[in-house]
């Protein structure tokens, strides 16, 4: 359960960071690579072993590493992409409500309990997510044409927790999980400085000092939550589905309080509602285990 809180920290303190960089006109991308290496940095000290780059390629684990590493950046810059053409509310209920596809993940293949008061928890967690995340009273419209994007969100960030469940449980083990952490951030970090370097020779790349603070502040807090989900999953007391529905109402719950307190943002009746419906569904999920 330490591991659970842990993550949930760690990912809340993500959300009051990402909330800074609009604040003081942070230049998401570049902050987002800074991120990636100091989470990669992260890793590597955390591993206790000696860094064999044979070795580390040679893992079973390796390659489905650099798969998600991808993933990660991807739906980070599909994410920015949703928000801009369907705006924020769309994204962050595609991204939020993707907490289905790891909880039937674990029900479907690992073949965790099914209780009423599980699925009952989870079936108003989901309603939960969205009345939360809805920020305007007007209903959710999406063109035709912009469809794709929060679907690829939806599916991408679904993909990135069923995969972390999929890849602890079969191949990485105990002392591995710095390592395995510090792969995938790597790779997101190859990539973006990739993106970098391309708008580097485009001429349109300039450095601010004010991003790689702020890619440094978000980097151990992303590294730290990666790796406590981790843990957390690897817990025998707690199912994959029950460990992603509470921590993802939890981070939903305090980084909502965390805008109210914080930014000063004003809820509607709706997000009220969520979250009643939110701390039912804990609730309802933690009697269950």
């Amino acid at each position: 359960m330490i591991y659970l809180f842990l993550s949930i920290i760690a990912s809340s303190w993500i959300f009051v960071i990402f909330k800074l960089f609009s604040k003081y006109n942070v230049n998401t991308l570049q902050a987002i690579v800074v991120n990636y290496i100091v989470a990669s940095i992260s890793g590597i000290v955390a591993y206790s072993e000696p860094i064999n780059l044979v070795i580390i390629s040679k893992q079973d684990w390796f390659y489905g590493a650099m798969i998600l590493g991808v993933v990660f950046i991807s739906v980070f810059n599909l994410m920015a992409y949703t928000t801009q053409k369907n705006g924020l509310s769309v994204a962050a209920v595609a991204n939020k409500m993707s907490l289905v596809i790891p909880i039937l993940f674990g029900i479907l293949v690992y073949h965790e309990s099914t209780g009423f008061l599980k699925i009952t928890g989870i079936i108003v967690a989901i309603i939960a997510v969205y009345l939360t995340s809805i920020k305007t009273n007007n209903d959710i419209s999406i063109k035709k044409e912009n469809v794709i994007f929060p679907l690829l969100v939806f599916i991408g960030s679904g993909i990135i927790d069923t995969s972390l469940k999929f890849l602890e449980t079969s191949y990485v083990s105990k002392n591995d999980i710095p390592i395995f952490s510090a792969t995938i951030f790597v790779c997101a970090a190859i990539i973006g400085l990739s993106t970098l370097t391309y708008k580097a020779f485009k001429g349109s790349l300039k450095i601010s000092l004010k991003n790689i603070i702020a890619g440094i502040g978000l980097g151990v807090p992303n590294y730290f939550s990666v790796y406590f989900l981790i843990k957390a999953l690897r817990h025998d007391a707690m199912e994959s589905s029950t460990v992603f529905t509470i921590n993802n109402i939890i981070v939903l719950l305090v980084s909502t309080f965390a805008g109210i307190l914080l930014f000063k943002e004003r809820l509607i009746l709706k997000n009220w509602i969520g979250i009643l419906l939110a701390i039912f569904s804990i609730i309802l999920v933690a009697s269950s285990i």
